[in-house]
């Protein structure tokens, strides 16, 4: 199966969205939109296509009502997700979907692509699962190219699972989670050996946390930041 999304908030508007295939979009609030399953999606062989794309001064949340199970197809066992956030000056974009779970035997390939004019501001969540209760072997990949403008920002890869380079029998990951936030002034911060917050060169940061399952509790300054937004706002 083919998905494809397309999603573009205008300031002063409500986001339009456009989608066939296994997946949804449905206005929950002035500017959220949140992602809706409605066909079982990604199997083996499905790829995915989710653009999104803020205009200038307009603000974008996007969120999911469910996990995604990424399942083994019939013919194949890998599926395919792709991406596309576009930002212009003064736009803010707030990514943040349900984890991704990727099944036993399943293979699932995300590739993300992010481009932000001077002045958009983004924070990019995700979370990925390898495995339902019980399993262990299915393999997840992940790509994520960030610029701004024509600056580069961020070239990220990771891999989980079984095939993965990190993966043996006594410390391979099971679960990642990962958040871009831009612009972000916030200095280095470490958890023992599995998380990491580090400053970008050309501004922003990335946390990125491992182990072997999701943890509920925000990543750090995510409260913070949440609540300083919503004074202004308020403000």
């Amino acid at each position: 199966m083919r998905t494809e999304v397309r999603i573009v908030a205008v300031a002063g508007r409500l986001p339009t969205i456009e989608a066939i295939g296994g997946l949804a979009g449905r206005r929950t609030g002035v500017d959220t939109v949140h992602l809706i399953g409605t066909a079982a999606t990604p199997l083996g062989g499905d790829e995915l296509d989710i653009a999104i794309v803020v205009g200038e001064g307009a603000r974008l949340a996007v969120r999911s009502v469910a996990a995604t199970i990424a399942l083994p197809g019939r013919g194949t066992r890998k599926s395919v997700a792709r991406w596309h956030f576009e930002v212009a000056a003064g736009g803010e974009l707030d990514v943040d979907p349900e984890p991704t779970v990727v099944a036993g035997g399943a293979e699932h390939v995300t590739t993300t692509t992010v481009r932000l004019a001077e002045g958009a501001r983004l924070r990019l969540r995700e979370r990925v699962r390898i495995g339902r209760t019980g399993e262990d072997h299915g393999y997840w990949s992940g790509e994520l190219h960030a610029d701004i403008g024509e600056l580069p920002l961020l070239r990220h890869r990771l891999d989980l699972g079984a095939d993965a380079v990190t993966d043996d029998a006594l410390s391979g990951p099971r679960a990642l989670e990962s958040v871009l936030s831009y612009p972000d002034d916030r200095t280095v911060h470490t958890t023992g050996l599995e998380a990491a917050l580090l400053p970008l060169a050309a501004g922003g940061t990335l946390y990125t946390r491992t182990g072997s399952t999701l943890v509920t509790a925000p990543p750090p300054g995510i409260v913070e930041r949440t609540a300083s937004r919503t004074a202004t706002a308020i403000g």
